[in-house]
């Protein structure tokens, strides 16, 4: 049996890339991942993180991610697509890569009804899906009681180690990413997330230099209190 998980990393940022990942394993070695160390990203230093990207790979299956640039998330909102909406068809896009045969997908759900994002899901995916607690009516009822079992769930990172595995993966490619875009600005720019104070300090410079511009999501609440030299109502410092 092939057991599948999937994550993001960088929802919450104001600059740089939303990055999702699907891993595929057997079951048989998904203890495997939990021996190696694998659990929530967020628990883990980056050392560590970077450590288990590649036992990661070594024992899954397959490992598919996706950079959701800065640039897509704008065009997308610009066109009224919510960014769960983005996001859900880009992990349809990878879970329909996965050459192997997935019985199981477990998400970690950024949706306030986590149903509904694989809802969202299994309707951008062309893989049969059967979404875990979610009502199915009409002429899909039947055919819907077939294909890949999808379990989206809130703080599936915690709960089961495929998500988590596929979290650090997303995790290690945005750091990734995040480096490439000061090496490419020149700026430091931090984590990109609106609680880091160099990240704010990046775009308060950057509203006189523009270097960041190709990084920054414009729809963020974030930006336009920056823009409004509204600093100390968001983040509480000077």
């Amino acid at each position: 049996m092939i057991i599948g998980g999937g994550d993001e990393a960088g929802r919450g940022a104001v600059i740089g890339p939303l990055v999702v990942s699907v891993i595929a394993v057997s079951k048989g070695k998904e203890k495997r991942l939990s021996d190696i160390g694998v659990r929530d990203s967020k628990l883990l230093t980056r050392r560590k993180r970077d450590f288990l990207f590649d036992e990661i790979k070594g024992v899954c299956e397959e490992v598919k991610t996706y950079a959701i640039s800065n640039e897509e998330i704008n065009s997308a909102m610009r066109s009224g697509v919510s960014l769960n909406q983005l996001e859900a068809m880009r992990f349809a896009q990878l879970v329909d890569s996965l050459e192997s045969n997935v019985q199981k997908m477990y998400i970690d759900s950024p949706d306030v009804r986590a149903e509904r994002f694989g809802v969202r899901m299994r309707l951008s995916a062309k893989k049969p899906m059967r979404v875990l607690g979610a009502k199915v009516e009409g002429k899909e009822k039947g055919r819907m009681n077939s294909g890949m079992r999808v379990i989206s769930e809130h703080k599936a990172d915690a709960r089961y180690p495929v998500v988590s595995a596929a979290s650090i993966i997303a995790k290690v490619i945005r750091d990734r990413e995040m480096e490439r875009i000061e090496r490419e600005s020149g700026v430091e720019i931090g984590s990109g997330y609106p609680s880091d104070k160099y990240t704010i300090e990046a775009i308060k410079t950057n509203l006189a230099s523009k270097r960041l511009n190709p990084y920054i999501r414009e729809y963020w609440k974030t930006l336009a209190k920056i823009k409004q030299r509204k600093i100390k109502e968001f983040v509480g410092f000077a």
